[in-house]
C-alpha cells in the first residue's frame, strides 16, 4: 500500500528541483504532504519563518504541475510503473533507505529505484565511488577496472555513474569481481530510470540490475540535462565513504563529485597520470590543492574508507 507521505514525496520528485531552497523550507516546515497539496493549490499557502508571500508566488509559478498531472492516481501510476520496471520508490525511514543521504544539506524527497533491493545498500563505510572522464585514455581504463575489481573483491561496492569512460570500466570491473555478498556495483542516473543513458551501456545497466541497483532521484519519464548531472553527482558522493577521481580533465564533471563529497567531510583521492595528459589535470589539481588523497590501487581506496 502507498500512503500518504510516499505518494507525496514521490510527487515531489516530479515538482521540486534539488536546489529550490523554498520548496525544501516548505517540506521542512509542513512535511512532505502537507507541502505537495500546497504546491497543487489544494491547500491555502501563508509565509512562513523567512519565507515572503512574493517568494511562495513565484514558487507556486513554478511548481504548476501542468501539463503534468500529479493527483494522487497518477502518482500512484507512476509508483506501479516502476515496480512493472522491476523496481521501487525508497523514502526516509524505510528498510534500505541509504542514510548516507541524510548527510547533504538537500537530499533527494526520495530514490526510484530498478534491480536487486533485498541485498540493500551498503554503508558509506563499505562504499566507493570511482569516477573519471568520459574519453578515458587506456590508462584510465585499466587502473579503474583493476581497482573497482580488487574493492569487489573485498566485499567494497563500487558506486559511478553509467556513463561511458571512467564509470563504465567501474561498473564492469566491479560486476567482475563480485563475491556474491551484497551488491558488487550501483549507478546512480541523471534520468528517469524506464531509459537507460546513454543508450550504448544497456546491456552493462542489465548486468548491473541483476545484482545491484540502479537508482535515480528523478521519476520515470524524466530526460537527463547538464543540471541533473551535476544534481545527481552529490548523490554519488553521499553513497560513499571515499570519491576516487581516476582521470578528469581539469574542468571535468567528476571535479564536482569530489567538491561534494568534501562537503559533506567524505573522503577523497585521485589517481595521478602523466604531467603530459590533459586527462589527469583535474587528478593532479586535487592532488595539488590538498583535496584528494594520492591512491594507486583497490588498497589504498580501502584503507581510507578504515580510516
Amino acid at each position: 500500500m502507498n500512503d500518504e507521505n510516499r505518494i507525496a514525496r514521490a510527487a515531489l520528485t516530479c515538482m521540486f528541483t534539488p536546489g529550490d531552497d523554498v520548496a525544501r523550507q516548505l517540506v521542512a516546515r509542513h512535511g512532505a504532504h502537507p507541502a505537495y497539496r500546497m504546491a497543487l493549490r489544494a491547500r491555502p499557502l501563508f509565509p512562513f519563518w523567512e519565507v515572503t508571500a512574493d517568494q511562495l508566488s513565484k514558487g507556486l509559478d513554478r511548481w504548476a504541475p501542468a501539463p503534468r498531472d500529479l493527483d494522487t492516481d497518477k502518482i500512484e501510476a507512476e509508483l506501479e510503473a516502476v515496480e512493472d520496471l522491476g523496481g521501487g520508490f525508497l523514502i526516509p525511514g524505510d528498510e534500505h533507505w541509504p542514510e548516507g543521504l541524510d548527510d547533504l544539506p538537500n537530499p533527494p524527497y526520495g530514490l526510484w529505484y530498478v534491480g536487486n533491493i533485498a541485498q540493500g545498500i551498503p554503508a558509506p563505510q563499505r562504499t566507493a565511488a570511482l569516477t573519471g572522464s568520459r574519453d578515458s585514455t587506456s590508462y584510465g581504463a585499466a587502473v579503474t577496472a583493476e581497482m573497482a575489481h580488487g574493492l569487489a573483491r573485498q566485499g567494497i561496492c563500487v558506486i559511478s555513474g553509467l556513463a561511458y569512460g571512467i564509470d563504465a570500466h567501474a561498473h564492469r570491473g566491479a560486476l567482475a569481481g563480485s563475491t556474491g555478498t551484497g551488491p558488487a556495483t550501483i549507478a546512480v542516473a541523471a534520468g528517469g530510470l524506464d531509459r537507460v543513458y546513454p543508450s550504448g551501456n544497456a546491456d552493462l545497466a542489465a548486468a548491473i540490475k541483476t545484482s545491484g541497483l540502479i537508482v535515480s532521484e528523478q521519476p520515470i519519464g524524466t530526460a537527463p540535462t547538464r543540471a541533473r548531472f551535476l544534481d545527481r553527482n552529490r548523490i554519488i558522493a553521499a553513497l560513499a565513504g571515499v570519491t576516487c577521481v581516476v582521470e578528469a580533465r581539469w574542468r571535468s564533471g567528476a571535479l564536482n563529485t569530489a567538491h561534494h563529497a568534501e562537503t559533506i567531510a567524505r573522503h577523497v583521492a585521485a589517481v595521478p597520470g602523466s604531467v603530459h595528459s590533459a586527462n589527469s589535470a583535474g587528478c593532479h589539481r586535487l592532488l595539488k590543492e590538498g583535496t584528494a588523497a594520492l591512491v594507486s590501487d583497490a588498497d589504498e581506496v580501502a584503507e581510507l574508507l578504515a580510516s
